[in-house]
């Protein structure tokens, strides 16, 4: 994946909440069916990790490469990765554009 693509879905992500909790049971087979539903769903997710920074940076890896995501951010507990979904509109990216500035907004006499 792009830099430039990352950059996009960190910006993305900054506003969603975590919809999987990963607590003392680990990465069990029920929370990779829960995070494999919601990578169908949403393509892009926040994951929360309750856990040493050891064994998250292993849990981690290993949901990457169970589920076939990108890891896109780690920030302490906090994991955001994305999944391309083909039979779902991808998620568009936009091209750098910017909203205009409200003195773009007056008219000019």
């Amino acid at each position: 994946m792009k830099p430039a693509e990352k950059k996009q879905f960190k910006a993305q992500a900054h506003n969603l909440k975590p919809v999987i909790i990963i607590g003392q049971s680990g990465l069990t087979q029920g929370v990779l069916a829960e995070i494999e539903i919601a990578l169908d769903c949403h393509e892009l997710i926040k994951v929360k990790i309750r856990a040493e920074r050891e064994q998250r940076n292993t849990l981690k890896e290993e949901i990457c490469t169970r589920t076939h995501a990108e890891l896109i951010q780690s920030i302490g507990q906090i994991i955001v990765i994305y999944r391309f979904n083909p039979s779902k509109n991808a998620i568009t990216l936009s091209a750098g554009q910017k909203s205009p500035r409200k003195s773009d907004k007056r008219r000019r006499l």
